[in-house]
């Protein structure tokens, strides 16, 4: 094995190796998810350097130059107030939702329209109308990190996969029998997950468009998908009342989650895999072991349903977003509810970490978005001006630019 370079990677922090093996390039990574500003950086690399191989004595220096650099972003992150940028008159139907690109340079908006439309988000100018679904395009979303790529579910029963650059379709996917209300690529953008109200999910191979597996054995609607960073386990949250973690290659089922007690509205693996979070119609979000299928802790506190959870980029923090007007942030390790988020006068839909994981922000039913602490959960900004739900809302890689979107069929830019 020959090391060939390092990459650096800010959120959540690590370090990238990228080196050579069998004259085959791959890649590595060193995660530094405990990484804080005034972490002692010496015994940081002493402990990369008995664990890694590829970090030899020559190349301590740069792994030191490296940790602090990331030390310094940390260090510097600013107490941002956002301003309306824009005013999108995205669709002429109601939004159903938005999404960035990796680095916020475009975004997407899904309509009631059975449109798809990709924006700059520099200018708010309309770059291209992706057409073809008969019905509600209901879920999309970029193959992040690489962005060139964008998957549209529809209530028509297809998927369909666009260039980002040009707008047209690569591949229409057909088989499901029912709406596609969820779906997400993997991280190495080589695999498509549709979930779909036909009690299924599907995976499908981005580059031929073909099925590769059929994920079958929910006895209700299919609500949530999401992989883990690895892009080796995929797992669906159903209105069955449980969660099941998929072999992406083999198309098994590993384990079946079942606590809850009401429909499973969501669920994510946090950045190392070792956790599931989901959030219930049960008022109840739930921690899991990812690799036993064990339910770890029961977080309880909201008075209605859990409608969005969410870990922050480090897998440090969960925060939940319920239909009892309020927010919770809890601590991963401890369990514990460290924050509140009180102020919102209707239901919570969407929330979403930062990948600073200093910010959370919250859409509500009551027109507004929330910019919030999550550590204090002191509400640092309302961002008001759409005249109807606010369902969907989104941050740009680096925290500063905000998407929001509403069924007042506009969407906003804040930065």
């Amino acid at each position: 094995m020959r090391l060939k370079r390092f990459l650096l990677r800010y959120y959540p922090p690590g370090i990238i190796l990228e080196y050579e093996q069998s004259n085959v390039l791959k890649t590595k990574s060193i995660d530094l998810l405990d990484l804080k500003a005034d972490t002692d950086v010496n015994s940081v690399v002493e402990e990369i350097v008995r664990r890694e191989p590829l970090i030899t004595a020559t190349k301590v220096d740069k792994v030191k130059e490296l940790i602090e650099r990331l030390q310094e972003k940390i260090s510097h992150q600013e107490d941002r107030r956002f301003y309306l940028f824009k005013v999108l008159r995205a669709h002429i139907l109601p939004l159903t939702y938005v999404a960035f690109n990796k680095s916020g340079s475009l975004f997407i908006t899904g309509s009631y329209d059975r449109t798809c439309k990709v924006w700059d988000t520099a200018s708010g100018e309309e770059l291209h109308t992706l057409e073809g679904h008969k019905n509600v395009v209901y879920a999309i979303a970029f193959n992040n990190p690489y962005g060139d790529k964008i998957a549209t579910g529809s209530f028509d029963k297809t998927a369909c996969i666009w260039s980002t650059e040009r707008g047209t379709s690569y591949h229409t996917l057909r088989g499901h029998t029912g709406e596609i209300v969820c779906l997400a690529f993997n991280p190495q953008s080589t695999v498509l997950v549709t979930g779909s109200m036909d009690h299924t999910a599907k995976l499908w191979d981005i580059v031929s468009g073909t099925e590769i597996a059929n994920l079958h054995g929910h006895t209700g609607e299919i609500i949530s998908v999401s992989f883990n960073t690895r892009g080796d386990q995929v797992i669906t949250a159903s209105f069955d009342r449980t969660v099941a973690i998929w072999d992406v290659r083999t198309g098994n089922k590993i384990h079946t989650l079942i606590s809850h007690t009401a429909e499973v509205s969501s669920a994510q693996f946090n950045w190392d895999c070792s956790r599931i979070v989901t959030g219930s119609m049960d008022k109840t979000c739930k921690l899991w072991d990812a690799l036993s299928g064990e339910c770890l802790a029961t977080l309880r506190g909201h008075e209605d349903e859990v409608l969005d959870v969410i870990f922050d980029s480090t897998g440090q923090y969960i925060a939940t977003a319920s239909a009892d007007k309020t927010g919770r942030v809890y601590d991963a390790l401890s369990q514990l509810c460290i924050a509140t988020l009180t102020g919102h006068q209707a239901e919570i839909s969407k929330i979403v970490f930062n990948s600073q994981g200093n910010r959370l922000i919250t859409a509500s039913a009551d027109k507004t978005a929330r910019v919030w602490d999550p550590l204090t959960g002191e509400c640092k900004q309302i961002l008001e001006g759409h005249t109807d739900e606010i369902f969907s809302c989104a941050f740009n890689y680096e925290g500063n630019t905000i998407i929001t979107g509403s069924k007042d069929n506009t969407c906003r830019i804040w930065r």
